[in-house]
């Protein structure tokens, strides 16, 4: 009987999704904060609580994170993390000012205390791995210019994490100077060293990975992921992390075949894991603390924009480009929770709980928004206040400002001028960059015009 309630309530599951994922297709929305309200409605508290599928559930969502890390990773290779990691280095710095300060000061106003604030600092901090990957390639931007420094500030959060979350763990269990710093050094060494693995030995784990028989390399690509993940984890470190270098160290026709074979699952396990992010959230618990975590949210959201923008300018993206990636990094989600947990389950502060789930799905919701339409928005509010990648008007056509010259007016640099041709004028392009010489001002207009040498306009007279 148990068993046919599962599959009952995981097949409802599944078929509400597909059904969610449709009508978000459909206004080309990303189907994430549907998924969220969906899990919202049917978890503790909501319209009809599930039961029987609640712990396959929770496999599948951890399962969705891994995936949607290990796709990630799968579009770059070994030498483009370590590059992008040396030269974005600096915007993970200013990521951690901007967006765990808040929290940390908020913390503080509420009377918490400082183990909260550093446990709130962390939650306005990381930005969400997993919602961001599957903004990412909803919106088709994985190919994008901006997308390696939006992948270089995640990956620095996500190793972050791997001193962080020791830190943390140390604070809210009371441990000494010698068990943190211990458990903070198994931490570092975990994650240096398959990220060591992944960048030296990553040709030869793609070779002995790879196979011509696609149920073979599903397997093989799936286990060898999970199995990272695992031990990861078990080290303090990430998953996230682990699954992503597991993409990293993939490369060539492996990379390939593995993205054709798991695009299914991840899509699946993905969106079982914002539904499990939902199911798990009670919504009475929401209300008595949604004013600030609204105002947290809503000023996060504007400093994660900012740290993308100054991110992407650095990288010396475009304009748009760094709008849009200060959008997509509003999400916040699975280690805000996760660090949020440990301060609940330690009785820290019995309010910070709802604060930070309160806080993680608005910016949840809000994330696959600000990452759609933040790019559009600016531009059409800093329309017309002059293109910081347009240079200064030097002569060339167009203002300063960027706006075009009248048609037929003259575009100088130093003494060339171009005239636009008339029409019918059978001089050639390459002779419309001449040197003009001034000529005496005709009494009919404000300004020289050319003229055969020796003629004299009549008074009042005005050239054609």
């Amino acid at each position: 009987m148990h068993s046919a309630v599962l599959l009952i309530e995981f097949g409802s599951i599944i078929l509400g999704l597909g059904l969610l994922g449709r009508f978000a297709g459909r206004y080309r929305l990303s189907p994430i904060p549907l998924y969220l309200l969906a899990g919202l409605a049917f978890g503790e508290g909501g319209l009809l609580p599930l039961g029987a599928s609640e712990e396959f559930v929770a496999t599948g969502a951890e399962i969705g994170v891994i995936l949607l890390l290990l796709m990630l990773g799968l579009e770059y290779t070994a030498g483009d993390l370590v590059t992008n990691l040396k030269s974005h280095y600096p915007a993970g710095l200013v990521d951690c000012a901007f967006n765990a300060v808040p929290g940390a000061v908020a913390a503080l106003l509420l009377g918490w205390g400082p183990v909260a604030a550093v446990v709130l600092a962390g939650v306005t901090w990381i930005s969400s791995s997993g919602v961001i990957a599957k903004v990412l390639g909803d919106l088709g931007r994985v190919g994008n210019r901006e997308t390696p420094v939006i992948l270089s500030v995640l990956v620095l959060e996500d190793l972050a994490m791997a001193v962080y979350l020791p830190i943390v763990t140390a604070l809210v269990a009371g441990a000494g100077l010698m068990t943190g710093s211990i458990t903070l050094a198994v931490a570092l060494a975990a994650a240096g060293l398959v990220l060591f693995v992944a960048v030296r030995y990553g040709r030869l784990i793609s070779r002995f990975v790879s196979s011509d028989d696609p149920e073979k390399l599903l397997l093989v690509v799936l286990g060898l992921t999970i199995l990272v993940a695992g031990v990861a984890q078990q080290l303090q470190v990430s998953a996230a992390v682990g699954a992503f270098l597991v993409g990293i160290a993939l490369s060539g026709e492996v990379a390939e075949g593995a993205h054709t074979l798991l695009s299914p699952l991840r899509d699946l396990f993905a969106a079982v894991f914002f539904v499990f992010f939902g199911l798990h959230t009670d919504p009475a618990s929401i209300p008595p603390v949604l004013l600030p975590a609204l105002a947290l949210a809503l000023l996060t959201a504007v400093t994660k924009i900012a740290t993308g923008y100054w991110a992407a300018r650095r990288a010396g993206i475009s304009v748009k480009g760094r709008w849009r990636t200060g959008g997509a990094l509003v999400a916040r989600g699975e280690f805000s929770i996760v660090i949020a947990g440990l301060a609940v389950s330690a009785g820290i502060e019995p309010s910070l709980g709802p604060l930070a789930t309160a806080y993680v799905l608005i910016l949840v919701v809000l994330g696959p928004l600000t990452a759609r339409f933040t790019e559009p928005l600016a531009m059409r509010l800093f329309r017309g206040r002059g293109n910081p990648d347009r240079p200064s008007d030097s002569g060339l056509p167009g203002g300063a400002d960027g706006t075009p010259r009248p048609a037929g007016a003259e575009a100088s640099v130093g003494r060339l001028t171009h005239r636009p041709r008339a029409r019918g004028d059978p001089v050639r392009d390459a002779t419309r960059l001449r040197a003009v010489t001034p000529v005496p001002r005709c009494r009919g207009h404000r300004a020289p015009r050319r003229r055969p040498s020796g003629v004299r306009c009549p008074p009042g007279h005005r050239c054609p």
